[in-house]
């Protein structure tokens, strides 16, 4: 009797403004590598990290083309970086990225939740003091990402990390009009995501009505401000560059993506980037 047919794995839709996020992770990669694999004085050895990589392709709506994802941008950056880490929670994503890099020895791949995995396994092999440094790439689908990650590459002082701030998810989820009503566990996901329960102060502001103050939501962009105060006041970040929204076909903000380094020439080029494609349109 035959063995049956393992399913095919069924690549994630992304859309343009997600197309858009890869050219700026392909542009600040070649520009990342290229500075630290120059440096002599001392060697840096540095390290690419995708923490929500995904099976390495997607198929775009645009186009219905297969693309290619983070870790084959990150794995074909020339010049290379001294090793990657990709991460999936997804074990048959994972077994994909394993097969297609099966003879680089320099790329890792682990299956697992990255919260546990990036503080016990990863982030310890890029210490500052062994001339070690990394870009962290976080990008999760929603709410699946803890502060202490965040806090974590700050304090190392060696990591920069573009990261997926999902607004969207937070609406659709978290920042309702009555409170009391949101499901507990999306209180707790939005708390391990922001790190405290500051996110309600960012949120929601008081408003005198007929019948006496009432909190109502803030905006996105007055939530997105917030964040980056805490990237850079709270986590520790020295540089973060204001982030740039990621929209949807209807022109809906969907994410914001933010850059935060210890360094300020990586603040600038990352706002050179940003800037190049802040404006771009389907039709641009």
């Amino acid at each position: 009797m035959p063995a049956p047919r393992k399913k095919a794995l069924k690549l994630d839709e992304i859309g343009y403004w997600s197309e858009i996020k890869l050219d700026i992770i392909r542009e600040y990669a070649h520009a990342y590598s290229k500075i630290l694999a120059n440096q002599r004085a001392p060697r840096l050895h540095h390290v690419y990290i995708d923490a929500f990589a995904g099976a390495g392709a997607h198929r775009s709506k645009t186009t219905g083309e297969v693309i290619e994802g983070s870790p084959v941008i990150a794995a074909n950056t020339q010049p290379p970086f001294s090793e990657y880490h990709f991460i999936d929670l997804d074990g048959s994503k994972a077994s994909k990225l394993r097969a297609d890099f099966v003879n680089r020895p320099e790329i890792h791949v682990h299956h697992g939740d990255c919260n546990r995995i990036l503080l016990e396994k990863v982030f310890p092999r890029i210490l500052f003091e062994e001339y070690r440094r990394g870009l962290c790439l976080l990008d999760p689908y929603g709410l699946h990402l803890n502060w202490e990650v965040i806090q974590k590459a700050a304090q190392m002082r060696s990591i920069e990390i573009f990261l997926n701030f999902p607004v969207m998810d937070m609406n659709r989820n978290v920042f309702w009009r009555h409170t009391e009503k949101v499901r507990e566990q999306d209180l707790k996901r939005m708390t391990a995501f922001w790190g405290d329960e500051s996110w309600r102060q960012a949120a929601y502001a008081p408003v005198q009505t007929l019948y006496g103050p009432e909190d109502e939501k803030t905006d996105n962009e007055t939530i997105a401000r917030t964040f980056r105060e805490r990237l850079r006041k709270t986590a520790g970040f020295a540089h973060v560059p204001e982030p740039m929204p990621m929209r949807n076909s209807t022109g809906a903000v969907v994410y914001y993506l933010y850059f935060a380094s210890p360094k300020p020439v990586a603040a600038r080029i990352v706002t050179d980037i940003f800037n190049k494609y802040r404006n771009w349109s389907a039709t641009s």
